[in-house]
């Protein structure tokens, strides 16, 4: 299966994002959002995430098939190590890997900023309905984060109620002395000149200090 070409968005890019992310707040409980954002509004999202830290698309056949990005976990200065992660892809494009592929990628920008700990924070059903599955929970395990925390009944949607849990993971031993964090247009350079593509599972070591 042809895997996705993965760059960098732009604020231009807001109305197909937006395309793939309305039907998860109309139709579904995993993000707890009840409004689909207007595309000035997404435009600014996307622009202020960029600031410091990465924010991705996948395209295949010209298309924009899913996105990821990090933000921060904790405004205060000791968490600049942590970021939280998230993903979507298109719902027409599911089990083709771009979730994969998106998180791969966003790994590697992630390592070259020096950030440690990734930390996802996932609506999850006590039964799972028609609004939401365990899927992502199980996406993510398979992608190397462990469980480490659930909040009960903390999301109202649709007339019920869900749970959310944390996820944590791990890109590197934490050092004494930890090296600073770089923000995301230090490293774009670096990426934009990667031999393999720097999406490549191959690219990594090549791209770290």
């Amino acid at each position: 299966m042809e895997k996705p070409a993965i760059r960098v968005a732009t604020p231009d890019d807001a109305r197909d994002l937006l395309n793939i992310y309305a039907p998860y707040v109309t139709d579904t409980a995993i993000t707890f959002e009840y409004n689909v954002p207007s595309v000035p509004e997404f435009q600014e999202r996307i622009r202020q995430t960029l600031k410091k830290y990465p924010y991705l698309v996948a395209e295949k056949d010209g298309r924009i098939v899913g996105y990821a990005y990090a933000g921060a976990f904790k405004d205060r200065a000791a968490y600049d190590w942590a970021v939280e992660t998230t993903v979507y892809v298109d719902r027409n494009s599911k089990k083709q890997g771009i979730g994969k592929e998106l998180y791969g990628a966003l790994e590697t920008a992630l390592t070259l900023q020096h950030i440690l700990n990734l930390n996802a924070c996932i609506a999850t059903p006590e039964t799972e309905d028609e609004y939401l599955t365990r899927n992502s929970i199980q996406f993510h395990e398979h992608f190397g984060y462990r469980l480490v925390g659930e909040f009960r009944c903390c999301g109202y949607k649709f007339s019920r109620w869900y749970h959310m849990v944390w996820m944590e993971k791990h890109l590197a031993p934490h050092p004494q002395s930890p090296l600073p964090v770089k923000p995301f247009d230090e490293i774009r350079e670096a990426l934009a000149g990667a031999s393999p593509p720097w999406w490549s599972s191959n690219a990594l070591p090549v791209l770290c200090p």
